[in-house]
């Protein structure tokens, strides 16, 4: 397994319409760890651990959203793997 780390800024129409449980239910179903959270300039933040394919469709997954959701950019920074994450969570 090749785990590794990223931050990920998700913008557009992604709060108020059930992003960061669409978020948790995908991280949590390929095995990734880490947290989603709403930030002050109505982006959503992701910090997310685990092997770097489920990351990456992860990713693919996030560009799409929820159906009420209107995703106008997913920026990655990729990270070194820490482990200090055990599940995956919503925060904020």
């Amino acid at each position: 397994m090749n785990s590794v780390g990223a931050e990920i800024v998700i913008r557009g129409h992604v709060q108020g319409v059930g992003y960061r449980y669409f978020c948790l239910t995908r991280a949590t179903n390929l095995g990734l760890t880490g947290w989603v959270r709403n930030m002050p300039d109505q982006s959503v933040s992701v910090h997310v651990e685990g092997d770097r394919g489920g990351i990456e469709i992860l990713i693919n997954e996030l560009k799409q959203g929820p159906r009420a959701s209107a995703v106008t950019s997913v920026n990655v920074r990729w990270t070194a793997f820490t482990g200090k994450h055990t599940s995956f969570s919503v925060t904020g």
